[in-house]
């Protein structure tokens, strides 16, 4: 099968739109099986007996998804070829009892999940959503896309050794945001609050998964409008590219060698150890499923494993301007580059020099230049999920991204042809 490039800056358009839509990891995921939905893909329980059909499916568990194509004729020791990413990213979280204040403000207690870049969330208008949980077990999703919170940065006049010393942030005491006056808070307020914004009746939510988002839009940036502003790029972007592709390689998929697979998972910003994380089983599950659901034995799903590529594809960082010399000398990645490959020798990231060559086939066939990202020596380097998935069901995997700046802030750029470059990259290696 021959690649075409199938996407452009039309793409990037696209993603501006999943990222607007998707301010928790249970809105992403039901952005995600939306797209998929209209590209003929059906979702399965997994409550119920899986069948031999082909055809698209997806798997919907929380703030993960995991889907799938099946062509014709695929035997059961079928190889995957696995785009991975995941859904979360930092931010302010709700606490179990949000309701509080003190001196006459009324506020909300949040907890920091992950780590954010906790300046970027000062000052800035908040919006809140996620899931619902209602006392007979149902979800409903909750999206206040408007101003409703602030964290209110001190006055200058009341700390002026910010000047000299810098910004010091308290993650307990300088982070919880207001959200009206009075003296008045009673417990239950913010859930009320949100049982009337989502059309239900008072008393029906027993329990919830509440997240702030910046409302700002996101938007082309620069003269030349070459550069994307946006939250949530960390890692929304490698979904969104991630589903594009394999909606794509599902439209004209009769003859892949390959089972074409997104895993989109959650929890990876602390530490991915959950039942939709990607240190948890949900992948290897649905992976084994499939090949049984088709008459597979065990060797067929140990013959399919060996074959199987994963490409972990997550945002990684662009050469900074201002701060060159925190980059490795010799690799400095540029916005605008192309897609990242990301190698750590400690294992960090999953990329070795077999894998180095799948994804630079892959890049070729699709006409996409990529470029290399390594640490500086005297820095840490982040990791992804991309060990944790070779690691679990014992899959080559392949560290990739697209190169950004502020990564971890409620607001984060790239460059606008980026994420159209790695979609088409992912198209190429889907088909195989």
């Amino acid at each position: 099968m021959s690649t075409s490039r199938p996407f452009d800056r039309g793409h990037t358009d696209d993603l501006m739109s999943f990222l607007t839509a998707s301010p928790s990891p249970y809105h992403a995921v039901a952005s995600a099986a939306a797209r998929l939905e209209k590209a003929g893909f059906r979702q399965v329980a997994e409550t119920d007996a899986w069948d031999a059909s082909t055809g698209g499916k997806y798997v919907l568990r929380g703030g993960a998804i995991i889907a799938w194509y099946v062509p014709e004729g695929a035997a059961p020791h079928t190889p995957f070829r696995i785009v991975g990413a995941h859904t979360d990213s930092p931010n302010l979280r709700v606490k179990p009892r949000p309701d509080t204040g003190a001196h006459g403000w009324r506020q909300v207690a949040v907890e920091i999940y992950g780590g954010p870049l906790m300046n970027s969330w000062l000052d800035r208008d908040l919006g809140l959503a996620g899931r619902l949980t209602l006392r007979d077990g149902s979800t409903r999703l909750v999206n206040v896309d408007r101003p409703l919170l602030r964290v209110p940065q001190l006055a200058i006049h009341l700390d002026r050794a910010v000047s000299t010393d810098g910004l010091k942030l308290d993650k307990q005491r300088h982070l919880q945001p207001v959200w009206g006056l009075g003296d008045d808070v009673r417990d239950g307020d913010l859930i009320a609050f949100l049982e009337q914004e989502a059309g239900l009746a008072a008393g029906d939510v027993a329990g919830w998964d509440l997240m702030t988002h910046s409302v700002e839009p996101p938007a082309y940036l620069g003269r030349d409008r070459e550069l994307l502003a946006g939250p949530r790029m960390d890692n929304l972007l490698s979904v969104h590219a991630g589903t594009a592709a394999l909606a794509a390689v599902a439209a004209g998929g009769a003859d892949l060698p390959y089972l074409p697979v997104l895993a989109a998972f959650d929890h990876e910003e602390n530490g991915s150890q959950s039942d939709t994380g990607a240190d948890g089983p949900l992948l290897g599950g649905v992976l084994e499923r499939s090949v049984f659901a088709r008459g597979g034995s065990y060797e067929d799903r140990a013959r399919a494993f060996a074959g199987t590529v994963c490409l972990s594809s997550d945002t990684g960082h662009a050469v900074h301007p201002n701060y060159a010399e925190r980059h490795d000398p010799t690799h400095h990645p540029r916005a605008g580059g192309g897609p990242l490959l990301k190698v750590n020798v400690n294992n960090r990231y999953a990329t070795d020099g077999s894998g180095r060559a799948v994804f630079a086939a892959a890049c070729e066939k699709a006409g996409v230049p990529f470029q290399t990202f390594v640490s500086n020596n005297s820095m840490p380097c982040g990791t992804t999920i991309g060990p944790i998935t070779a690691a679990r069901h014992g899959i080559r995997t392949v560290d990739i991204g697209v190169a950004i700046l502020s990564m971890h802030s409620a607001r984060e750029l790239c460059a606008v042809d980026d994420p159209f470059l790695l979609a088409n990259a992912l198209v190429a290696f889907l088909e195989g």
